[in-house]
């Protein structure tokens, strides 16, 4: 009896973050469409990691990067090539990794509300010597199998999503 109650709660669990409606802002304070490429979503080639699987947001150094929708944020800090990084889980199961921020905001708590300052657009990380810019890339923590394609790693495609179709559906 004990398990069908587990059962019962994870299903409601993993219903539930696809009921957390959404609304994502670009997560740059006043960035448009147009301060991104919109061909570098799985551009290759992109160093060691093959691939680029997120998009690339420019602005002027210091700028506030600002959490697009809701999410319960897990890390802050340094992490290899991402430099200073924010990540967090929001609707859907999904993972939004921001990486080469200049700073981190240390008020933030373990909740972001949208439109709250995680941090500032920098160039961190592997970014240094670049223009500044947030690297923003999403993790389905479940997988999308038709969304795999013969592209290069495209099996991945399963788990990162397209942060520009991702935002365009606002």
């Amino acid at each position: 009896m004990k398990l069908t109650y587990v059962g019962l709660a994870l299903s409601l669990l993993l219903l539930g973050g696809y009921l957390i409606p959404e609304s994502p802002v670009i997560p740059v304070k006043g960035a448009s469409s147009k301060d991104w490429n919109s061909q570098t979503f799985w551009y290759e080639p992109w160093g060691p990691s093959g691939v680029h699987k997120g998009i690339d947001i420019f602005a002027a150094k210091n700028t506030a990067m600002i959490a697009p929708t809701p999410m319960l944020i897990f890390y802050r800090g340094d992490f290899f090539k991402g430099g200073n990084v924010v990540v967090g889980l929001g609707p859907k199961w999904q993972i939004h990794y921001f990486a080469h921020l200049a700073q981190i905001e240390s008020a933030t708590g373990l909740i972001a509300y949208q439109g709250e300052t995680l941090g500032t657009v920098g160039d961190t990380g592997n970014a240094q010597g670049k223009p500044p810019h947030l690297h923003y890339s999403i993790l389905s923590l479940l997988p999308k199998p038709w969304l795999i394609d013969t592209s290069t790693q495209g099996y991945k495609k399963a788990f990162y999503q397209n942060p520009i179709s991702y935002l365009e559906a606002r």
